[in-house]
């Protein structure tokens, strides 16, 4: 949790000018600053890479994952969360006797009696994310959110005292996978707690009770947007009508004017189209689909350009043609997928007698780290195929000047392909959720076992090959 104080800054919209809400938040930045901001690239040392001992390489793979890199899909995606905010906060000015109805009154029981600075008028924004597991949706929208604080604490606006002390500038909860409105309230009510570093409220006993306990936590907390993770989980009934989850949803929305950001697989767009309403909030602010990257488009490009530089094989190999090819057609453009395979890859190969990268050592990597997703439906409408692909080129030396580091003769080490044209497909074999089907005779063994001649059973099997190259060979 990022909890700042408020620093203020002039807004750019006259009519943003005053809220301190507003005023708080981050300046508006060029992208190419910000994407600065939300990158990080893990330190790394060719000394490290050159180091004798395997176990330190392969320690140092781990920082594979901690690589974040901004793609093209990110730009939109954080203008329509710092728009949203804003917009949802141009209503909330804590000095405005607006807000101050706004925040004493329940939604439902607002009086008559019009403040001189007129009625509260909800201006909550509805956003979408759609995209298979692996696309990289939540990292992107949790990367676009930690540019700004979780929490701005405020103290005195221009010399004037302010009865607000937190600011909650955005939350993410999952979506209960029961659709139950309780759940969600609870669920939101924790993170408020937890965010706030307060004790934890006690959630009311009846539904209605605790919307409303929600709503004025909510709205004492002035949360700038709250976003809801795992929205596939909802689900609609069965004859008409929004689910209740989702009304209710929309009544924050349009009663308390909070943005919802909703994250979610497939077919969670299908469920909105059934709803003009709900798709209609829903894309108010911000609708995208994300995909797997293309193998020529430039977001792909240049995250593997950046992702090969983290290299801890003792040989550096370059990047080519062939190699790009390979690690996109193993991860099918999944960023995930790209970034388990490579470091997987790395990790067989590391201490080996052989360390170069080559499209075979990339699907022995992705055997290893994605054996059960390259089953799944998803990845097989995306025609990945498990084929044997040509060995890489020759390898070439880290282009530091300094003399190639000797390989380290692994000969008999089990935990390693000693063969990587056999490599994928032994580990595919050992990491296999159906082996049991595979095997035509499981009693083989126990056959032979049982026959007086164990070995003559076995050769009359082609089990036991006394002559295995002329018994193979091509005719």
């Amino acid at each position: 949790m990022r909890n700042e104080p408020a620093v203020y800054q002039d807004a750019i919209l006259p009519e943003h000018q005053g809220n301190p809400l507003i005023e708080a938040l981050p300046a508006k930045k060029a992208w190419e600053s910000i994407m600065e901001d939300l990158s990080n690239y893990p330190n790394y040392s060719e000394e490290i890479a050159d180091h004798r001992d395997p176990l330190v390489r392969d320690e140092y793979l781990n920082r594979i994952d901690e690589i974040r890199q901004p793609l093209t899909d990110y730009a939109a995606c954080f203008r329509a969360v710092e728009r949203a905010i804003k917009k949802g906060y141009s209503t909330k000015n804590p000095l405005s006797p607006t807000t101050a109805q706004y925040l004493h009154y329940l939604v439902d029981e607002r009086p008559d009696i019009e403040p001189r600075t007129g009625f509260f008028q909800a201006k909550g924004d509805g956003l979408t994310l759609i995209g298979d597991s692996g696309v990289g949706k939540t990292s992107m929208v949790e990367q676009v959110l930690s540019y700004f604080p979780n929490v701005i604490e405020h103290e005195s606006y221009q010399g004037q005292a302010l009865e607000l002390r937190k600011q909650v500038v955005w939350i993410k909860v999952d979506c209960p996978s029961n659709s139950s409105v309780r759940d969600l309230c609870e669920e939101i009510l924790s993170t408020l707690d937890l965010t706030l570093d307060r004790e934890k409220t006690k959630p009311e006993g009846t539904i209605g009770a605790l919307i409303r306990q929600l709503e004025q936590c909510m709205k004492s907390s002035f949360i700038g947007m709250l976003v809801i993770d795992e929205m596939q989980n909802l689900k609609f009934k069965r004859t008409g009508g929004e689910n209740n989850l989702l009304r209710f949803l929309h009544r924050l929305m349009n009663k308390l004017g909070v943005p919802l950001f909703f994250v979610a697989n497939p077919p969670f767009d299908q469920s909105l189209v059934k709803e003009l309403k709900a798709a209609r909030r829903a894309e108010s602010g911000y609708h995208h689909t994300m995909s797997v990257l293309e193998r020529d488009s430039t977001s792909w490009n240049a995250f593997v350009d950046q992702l090969w530089q983290y290299q801890w094989v003792n040989v550096y190999t370059e990047l080519t043609e062939e190699l790009n090819d390979a690690l996109h057609a193993l991860s099918v453009g999944n960023i995930d997928m790209a970034c388990r395979t490579y470091r997987e890859a790395q990790r067989l190969i590391i201490g080996a007698d052989d360390e170069r990268i080559t499209p075979a050592t990339l699907a022995a990597g992705n055997a290893v780290a994605c054996g059960l997703s390259r089953q799944t439906d998803e990845v097989n409408e995306l025609k990945i195929a498990n084929v044997s692909l040509p060995k890489g080129k020759q390898r070439s030396t880290r282009s530091t000047g300094k003399t190639a580091v000797k390989t380290i003769d692994k000969t008999g080490d089990i935990t390693k392909p000693q063969h990587p044209e056999f490599a994928s497909k032994l580990i595919e074999l050992v990491n296999a959720v159906d082996l049991k089907s595979r095997i035509d005779d499981p009693d083989l063994f126990q056959q032979a076992a049982n026959s007086e001649d164990p070995m003559r059973y076995l050769r009359s099997r082609n089990i036991v090959l006394d002559d295995p190259l002329s018994e193979l060979a091509y005719s």
